[in-house]
């Protein structure tokens, strides 16, 4: 029993290895490949519960090495759009390992913070779940709001005390736009045809990579940027930061995994808002805001198995899988071996995660940055072609010119996050 349950970690973690490492590949995919494949893998003498751990390794692992292409190769997935560009700052300055480790310090934090703050966070939505899932849509509104009302822009000398209104009116066209866009994608995701299934297409690929990947690697060619060596930097962050960035990381992955139809893209949205600063040119807040952004990612997975265990409604395509093979309700000792899993497979991913994020560097610097460039988005173009189909590369294509705004309006690359957030909102309002 113990050492089939030893190896199923080790089969979801060696998952999580490939769905964090290559762009296009989500837990998702592997959650719903094991679940169908479950009968088969039982008459290998493996157990729901085995399955389950497999696919909850997969899901953690996940969190803590999706930064690596995020960072290296500017090809995010929803957990990682908004660490694209203070990671790709940092990578430029050389400084890319300690980007690295600064995402699996906060994906490593959040576990021990998550499970410090799961008892009083039960409680609290004990409490008020269903109060915000009814008011979910003013929830989304209020932080649409705040997200424009904070924008200051880029701060240059000289341009009087009223500039920052044409920084707030140039976040609301991001937003806008980005938000029009992804609710024209997601109404007409039935026009995709993709000319390569592997598990369920989503038109998220599109978008996300359009607007946080793509963009950045073109702009990256228009502006003829050096990949500089990359060195051992010290962590320059005090410990009180980094202790911020983790909790304020994890409460806002634990707040938003209760809640029905709310991606974690909008967790590090929240996440974005209390860590305040011009991200994308103070590097200590860029750095913060790494950490906190895997804190969010890795919380919102382990907060997913809480919501499962406590509400019974799954908040995950992995959870939807995870509550297929072991019923609607979980018992406490299967969700206290669940945890002891997910500490495990923890402490696997954030030594994985350090060991790969220190040689990917010697490999890049084999090749010319600006041809890499250009390769990787020729790469994200094919993906988009064959995951997405023709309408998928119509989004992406869109997507670019519009994730390529906020380097040049001079405003935080955040309010593309509208792209999720306005379907949301419309969907919590009735709407379309």
């Amino acid at each position: 029993m113990h050492d089939l349950l030893i190896l199923s970690v080790l089969i979801g973690f060696a998952l999580g290895l490939i769905s964090g490492l290559i762009p296009g590949i989500h837990t998702n995919n592997f959650a719903l490949i094991l679940l169908a494949l479950s009968p088969a893998i039982a008459d290998l003498g493996f157990s729901n519960i085995h399955i389950a751990a497999m696919i909850l390794a997969n899901s953690i692992t996940h969190t803590f090495l999706n930064i690596i292409p995020a960072v290296y190769l500017g090809a995010p997935d929803a957990d990682t759009a908004l660490a694209v560009l203070p990671g790709h700052a940092m990578l430029l300055d050389g400084m890319g390992m300690a980007a690295i480790r600064l995402s699996a310090l906060g994906s490593a934090g959040s576990i021990v913070v998550s499970l410090l703050i799961a008892a009083p966070l039960v409680l609290f939505f004990g409490h008020y779940y269903d109060f915000m899932r009814e008011n979910m849509g003013w929830i989304l509104l209020m932080i649409v709001l705040l997200m424009v009302l904070t924008e200051s822009g880029r701060y240059i000398e000289g341009q009087g005390s009223l500039v920052h209104l044409k920084y707030k009116f140039y976040a609301a066209v991001v937003l806008l736009l980005s938000g029009i866009l992804g609710a024209i994608a997601f109404g007409n995701e039935d026009l995709m045809h993709p000319y390569f299934q592997f598990g369920s297409p989503s038109i998220l690929l599109s978008l996300l990579t359009g607007l946080f990947g793509a963009s950045v690697l073109l702009i990256s060619v228009l502006t003829k940027s050096v990949l500089p060596e990359q060195h051992h930097h010290p962590l320059n962050l005090k410990s009180r930061w980094v202790l911020r960035g983790i909790a304020v990381g994890s409460i806002a992955g634990a707040i938003v995994a209760w809640l029905p139809g709310v991606s974690s893209g909008v967790a590090t949205v929240l996440a974005r808002l209390a860590i305040r600063g011009d991200l994308e040119h103070h590097q200590t807040r860029a750095m913060e805001f790494i950490v906190s952004v895997s804190g969010t990612n890795t919380s919102n997975a382990v907060f997913g198995l809480i919501a499962l265990f406590i509400i019974g409604y799954p908040r995950s395509g992995a959870m939807v899988a995870v509550r297929d093979l072991v019923g609607e309700t979980l018992d406490f000792h299967l969700v206290l071996l669940f945890l002891i899993v997910i500490l495990l497979v923890s402490i696997a991913a954030y030594a994985a995660t350090i060991f790969i994020g220190d040689r990917a560097p010697s490999v890049l610097a084999r090749f010319d940055y600006q041809k890499i460039c250009m390769a990787i988005l020729i790469g994200l173009v094919v993906m988009v072609i064959l995951f997405n189909g023709v309408f998928g590369i119509a989004v992406f294509l869109a997507a670019v010119p519009i994730g390529m705004l906020p380097y040049y309006m001079g405003v935080k690359k955040s309010h593309a996050m509208g792209v999720l957030l306005l379907p949301v909102m419309m969907y919590y309002f009735g709407v379309g």
